[in-house]
């Protein structure tokens, strides 16, 4: 049953839990235990590759209103951004992104580092680079099944557009190091490369309506 009004929300003083489970706490609390102790992005997400890797193969943790589509998503499409966790600075979230069947995100950065992983349903993904004269330009594409994620360092992989390539929808987990959501970032033209200022919000949280523009 896709309906935002059942899930549960609360606020834990700074942070935001709209999934607050004693697996996602000590979840992010194990994340915030190793980002402390690691001396690079790299080195933080290799320490953190083995709780994401867990979260990836359990399948029961996440409840099934934060794997719907959404009709009026700023990404067009039908695609679902659900907020399960944010940092009260902002330095820290982890969302579920949903692509139904045939969907495909538009080409788009993150302008942060960390893991993404599929957790339902196969994606094929195309990756791009900035060239010399700032636009995307595609450089490979390949196929994404449950349990596959990889480590966002950008510019390492920070561009890319994903579409869902099995009957089901696909479900994908960022755990990334801003509040994706609600910062602006870029989108870019399929045709010619060119960004474009592009916020996606959330399905169920709401970001600050005087955010400033961020660009690269």
């Amino acid at each position: 049953m896709c309906d935002i009004h059942d899930q549960a929300f609360r606020a834990g003083g700074e942070d935001e839990w709209f999934l607050d489970t004693p697996q996602i706490r000590d979840f992010i609390a194990e994340v915030r235990h190793q980002i402390g102790h690691s001396t690079s992005p790299a080195d933080a997400c290799a320490r953190i590759e083995p709780a994401f890797t867990a979260l990836l193969a359990d399948p029961d943790w996440l409840p099934a209103h934060f794997a719907c589509d959404a009709p009026e998503s700023g990404m067009g499409g039908g695609i679902g951004q659900w907020l399960l966790y944010r940092a009260g600075d902002g330095s820290l979230g982890l969302f579920s992104l949903v692509v139904p069947s045939g969907s495909q995100t538009p080409i788009h950065d993150h302008l942060a580092w960390g893991l993404i992983g599929l957790y339902r349903g196969t994606q094929d993904e195309d990756v791009y680079v900035r060239d010399a004269d700032g636009l995307a330009r595609h450089v490979r594409s390949q196929p994404v099944g449950p349990g596959d994620f990889f480590a966002l360092i950008p510019p390492d992989g920070d561009i890319h557009r994903v579409r869902t390539t099995s009957s089901e929808t696909s479900v994908s987990i960022h755990l990334l190091t801003n509040d994706v959501g609600c910062i602006w970032r870029h989108r870019f033209d399929p045709e010619t490369g060119e960004e474009s200022p592009f916020r996606t919000g959330y399905v169920n949280a709401p970001c600050a309506p005087d955010e400033e523009h961020v660009h690269a």
